[in-house]
């Protein structure tokens, strides 16, 4: 069975295939004037599994995430802190990359600068101009006229009949902010002419002293390293109007070439606690703020990933938890099985990597998920229930690893119960107290807890199982 998405373009679900020999994937990646939030890496990480997914079934995957270096924020932030753009943009480029890090996020095969790109960007917007496509103004600013684009709309499913161009927004202002309300349906920025708050953050061109506006960054650099035309390009709902909706029109309006994208891959909003998430509501949380509440990379990343993404996923603290003993139990299955095979986990952790058969092995449902439009919790779901067959088989053994792959999950890196090096009497009592309360025998389930609090430890437990901690 082969990968497939459900297209924002096309609305309908299509099986992934490569125009060339290797898969061709672009992901808007993050304007780096602060740190990520966890709404923006429930987006980074289903585009890592998906490339996880497709690796999995054979493919060679191009990857190439931009950085947003130079916009209204990045350029306003460091402003306020007398930085040069490029100190203050790495600083938070840097972060963001020890983020990934910490959620064994794939490196892109390119990651592209946009600030490094200006004359690719200034071709772009020197054709359009030169074809009746755009305009320039007195300021210097260059517009894309969205009237010579009949196709406008169609990927936001926007009603055209209802569509009006204008060079204004509602306050009669020129609508050149790189980002603006959903309902704005306006010509939009291409080159944006330098103003006294962009201080020394401009670049000289036909129109005078400027600089790029957000959305012909990303046109500019796909076109360079995948082509005219490419496979898949992702990002979150969020930018599919007007940022994506403005790629396709001045990409196709450029090159000529059409599709500009063939696949479109949108993930859901994420909620948290039920709320959208805002500063006011004190609940837009970084990966750091998780951290220090005592959560690890890897409890993050399986709540992150655990939901659709086609389905908006309401985070939670809970969900954290549920992630935390959803990792123990799999690590306990794991682990059994492991010994009864043989096998270390130094050597397992070979194993996860790409290139296993699934066919005929006790995963090939979770893996028949994975490839159903990406269905990870199904996909997690048939993983559990497989874990009762865990026999040691070799060829399941191997297409666990790479089913761990596609996941992005290294359940040994976290093992706190590892870290603490629980005795082997404690666990195995722990084990037995746990197969006593499963059979409903109380009295030696509260006689076995005991025993092991007397000996400084404490046993929690979740609907799935147990955690073992060393009592304070």
């Amino acid at each position: 069975m082969k990968p497939s998405i459900t297209n924002t373009l096309s609305r309908k679900k299509e099986e992934l295939i490569p125009s060339e020999a290797a898969f061709k994937m672009y992901c808007c990646g993050p304007t780096v004037y602060g740190p990520a939030h966890i709404g923006n890496f429930r987006t980074f990480l289903t585009q890592d599994v998906l490339r996880r997914t497709l690796e999995c079934a054979g493919m060679e995957v191009l990857h190439v995430r931009n950085i947003t270096d130079v916009d209204d924020k990045t350029i306003r932030e460091s402003q306020k802190l007398g930085l040069s753009l490029s100190k203050f943009t790495r600083k938070w480029e840097d972060k963001f990359h020890a983020d990934c890090a910490k959620l064994n996020m794939l490196p892109p095969s390119v990651e592209p600068r946009a600030t490094e790109h200006i004359s690719e960007q200034l071709s772009m917007v020197e054709k359009l101009v030169d074809t009746g496509h755009a305009y320039a103004t007195k300021d210097g600013s260059v517009y894309f006229k969205i009237s010579t684009f009949e196709n406008y709309g169609r990927l936001a499913n926007l009603d055209r009949e209802h569509m009006a161009t204008q060079m204004t927004n509602s306050a009669g202002e020129a609508n050149n902010a790189d980002e603006y309300e959903r309902e704005s349906v306006a010509d939009f920025a291409l080159w944006k002419g330098r103003k006294p708050e962009d201080g020394d953050n401009f670049w000289k061109s036909p129109w005078g002293e400027g600089r790029p506006g957000w959305h012909i960054e990303c046109s500019a650099m796909s076109r360079k390293y995948l082509g005219d035309t490419f496979d898949l390009h992702g990002g979150g709902i969020d930018l599919c109007f007007p940022h994506h909706e403005n790629e396709i029109a001045q990409s196709e309006c450029a090159t000529g070439a059409s599709p500009y994208v063939r696949y479109w891959f949108h993930s859901a909003h994420l909620m948290v606690e039920g709320e959208k998430m805002s500063k006011s509501l004190g609940n837009l949380f970084t990966l750091d703020d998780l951290l220090k509440k005592g959560y690890t990379p890897q409890q993050i990343r399986y709540a992150l990933i655990s939901g659709h993404y086609r389905q908006q996923l309401n985070f939670t603290f809970k969900s954290l938890d549920d992630a935390k003993s959803a990792l123990s139990k799999l690590r306990k299955g794991v682990s059994s099985t492991l010994k009864e095979a043989g096998m270390s986990e130094e050597e397992f952790n070979k194993l996860i990597k790409p290139g296993a058969e699934f066919a005929g092995t006790i995963f090939e449902g979770a893996w028949n998920a994975m490839c159903d439009d990406l269905n990870v919790p199904r996909a997690l779901g048939e993983i559990f229930a497989a874990l009762g067959k865990f026999g040691g088989k070799t060829a399941d053994i191997k297409a666990l690893g790479s089913m761990l792959y596609a996941f992005g999950l290294d359940i040994f890196a976290d093992n706190s119960e590892k870290a603490e090096e629980i005795p082997a009497e404690i666990s195995d009592m722990a084990r037995r107290r746990w197969e006593a309360k499963q059979a409903r025998n109380f009295a030696l389930a509260d006689e076995l807890r005991k025993s092991i609090a007397d000996a400084g430890w404490t046993v929690f437990d979740s609907k799935d199982g147990f955690d073992i901690k060393k009592s304070q």
